[in-house]
């Protein structure tokens, strides 16, 4: 038997509960792994409350970071062996999550931990990483020379962004907090605090009106709807969170702005915008 925080049903906090559950069983192609460390995203949450995988079955483990020790290897497992400290992000649509002793992953999803890095350290990378890994990288495809706005860039997917763009060569302006200033500054970005400037303005003034290449959006709503403003024609922009509603004033008004909008993250989801060089949703 082994320890697991189980939900049976949708809702708050108080739907978390410590059980005891069957230890599980690696299958072929897969590993069981010794959870050292579990981390806590604001998604689970969302999942928790039903919102984000509606259709999950229950009852479920939740969880999106492991660090931990691999315990025993499937059939066809050859490149991790029972002993390595590991790390990743477990298949969010699964009802087998991070928050329990073991965790039975694919091989093909594990990495071996930094060995400079502790259990609790490395557990922040996967799912927060990864996150911003996809986005920067390979949905918006920075390039170096190019000008790239982050919101929310002191957050635990913003922070990451922050440092795969710099790293890509781009200048990199992100929203932050007046308290987090220092941090974004220490990673390569230029700080724009929402909370005195308009992060529009400041945007066009950095690029000399042109607006920026590509947006990373992590607030969500009607942010999204901002950022194109701060984009040029046929720029990019990604989110991780829902645009908001097409009937939104703000939305239905100015869909004529489209082409500043053109995001590969959403790809196909719209053919409203005929210029979008990707078929990409039209953000107005």
């Amino acid at each position: 038997m082994a320890r697991a925080v189980v939900i049976e049903e949708f809702g708050g906090p108080e739907v978390l509960t410590l059980s005891e559950v069957e230890r599980p069983q690696p299958g072929p192609g897969q590993m069981l792994v010794r959870v050292m460390a579990s981390g806590t995203n604001p998604v689970e949450a969302k999942i928790r409350q039903g919102k984000a995988i509606p259709a999950l079955p229950l009852p479920a483990v939740l969880g999106g970071d492991v660090s931990g020790v691999v315990e025993s290897v499937g059939a066809g497992v050859t490149d991790l062996t029972p002993g390595d400290e590991v790390y990743y992000t477990p298949e969010m649509n699964s009802r087998a999550g991070s928050y329990a002793d073991y965790n039975v992953a694919a091989a093909d999803i594990v990495a071996l931990k930094p060995h400079n890095l502790s259990h609790t350290e490395a557990v922040a990378i996967p799912l927060a990483g990864g996150t911003a890994w996809e986005a920067i990288v390979r949905r918006l495809a920075v390039r170096p020379g190019e000008t790239v706005l982050i919101h929310a860039g002191a957050g635990g997917v913003g922070s990451f962004a922050v440092q795969f763009a710099v790293a890509a060569g781009a200048q990199v302006l992100a929203t932050v907090g007046t308290d987090d200033q220092q941090l974004l500054t220490d990673l390569g970005a230029t700080a724009i605090d929402y909370t005195t400037q308009d992060v529009v303005d400041a945007a066009l003034d950095h690029t000399d009106g042109s607006g920026v290449d590509a947006v990373l959006d992590l607030v969500g709503g009607e942010n999204l709807v901002t950022s194109a403003t701060a984009t040029r024609p046929f720029g990019r922009i990604a989110t991780v969170l829902a645009p908001p509603p097409a009937s939104s004033p703000r939305s239905t008004s100015a869909t004529s702005n489209c082409t500043a909008s053109c995001s590969p993250a959403n790809a196909a989801a719209s053919t409203r915008c005929g210029p979008c060089s990707n078929a990409a949703r039209c953000v107005p």
